[in-house]
């Protein structure tokens, strides 16, 4: 019981730890393409995880389109990688989280999955590494900026100025002159002399610089946006085996969806396009990949 009970706060202190780093940053950065696989997004790994990640409360952006402040500060996000540790029949992932310096700062537990199909597989065992962050509660803190006051005291900076000691009257004048000489002159705006063998008139006024200041134009990025296209067609969901086929008014077969562990997410076949269709603000969404370019397309679709 004892036992139990020291595995039991063990596992919420590293909890609880794990919150309050993942807190202290505001972006993770999901790759296009993972380090252990050939292509980008191969097997919808990268869209997976940037997907599963937003559904977790985290703001999540691909590698290729971070938004300034995040170009200017790598601190400010983490990098998400999948440790591959696959064996001839079973898919082993772990979802490893580093900062800017490379160090590790959250790592997942091992999903696992024994489907024979690679993207089938992939899918389940990222899904179940993902379930690590069911119990983190996120919110950005920004904890990792330094926003330290300093504070400047120049108490006690200034020396104490001792006046010569001196025996006699003639003493007391010499040492009052040199006092005098060693006092800085006071500039005047104006010094003006008029007497009868003198005119002088000087003016010390400061003189208006004619020189302006060029303002450094800040350079314009422009805001990325998806590439979104509208089908207006109406397609009329069908039910399947494994989920619906998309037919239009002819009727002809313009797509087949296949059902995920996921609600309104099915992955899409349509004629040489693969992708994922899920449902968005009320909306149907198509986001495949198109020459290394995401596409997404809003579907007209009536269940």
């Amino acid at each position: 019981m004892k036992t139990i009970f020291a595995l039991l706060f063990t596992s919420l202190g590293i909890s609880a730890y794990a919150q309050t780093n993942l807190n202290d940053y505001k972006y993770i950065v999901v790759p296009k393409k993972f380090e252990t696989f050939k292509k980008a997004n191969e097997h919808q790994t990268s869209t997976l995880v940037k997907y599963l990640f937003n559904g977790k409360g985290f703001n999540v952006v691909y590698d290729d389109a971070l938004p300034l402040e995040l170009r200017s500060n790598r601190c400010l996000g983490l990098m998400a990688d999948l440790l591959d540790d696959s064996s001839m029949f079973t898919t082993k992932i772990m979802i490893n989280l580093t900062d800017c310096n490379g160090v590790e700062v959250y790592k997942t537990m091992q999903g696992t999955s024994k489907e024979k199909e690679y993207k089938a597989s992939y899918s389940e065992a990222i899904r179940e590494a993902m379930r690590s962050f069911n119990s983190v509660d996120y919110a950005y803190t920004g904890g990792n900026m330094n926003d330290e006051t300093i504070t400047v005291n120049f108490r006690n900076d200034v020396k104490t100025v001792q006046e010569p000691k001196v025996n006699n009257d003639k003493e007391v004048q010499k040492a009052q002159k040199e006092i005098v000489a060693k006092e800085p002159k006071k500039s005047k705006v104006i010094e003006q002399e008029a007497t009868e063998s003198a005119q002088l008139y000087k003016n010390n006024e400061p003189v208006t610089s004619t020189i302006t200041k060029v303002e450094k134009e800040e350079p314009k990025f422009k805001k990325l946006q998806p590439n979104l296209s509208k089908i207006k067609d109406v397609l009329y969901a069908q039910s399947t085996e494994n989920g619906y086929q998309l037919v239009d008014s002819t009727p002809k077969i313009r797509m087949k969806l296949l059902n995920s562990s996921a609600e309104n997410v099915f992955m899409a076949q349509a004629d040489d396009k693969n992708g994922m269709v899920y449902q968005k603000d009320g909306k149907w969404i198509f986001e495949y990949y198109q020459n290394n370019t995401l596409i997404q397309e809003e579907l007209n679709i009536k269940f």
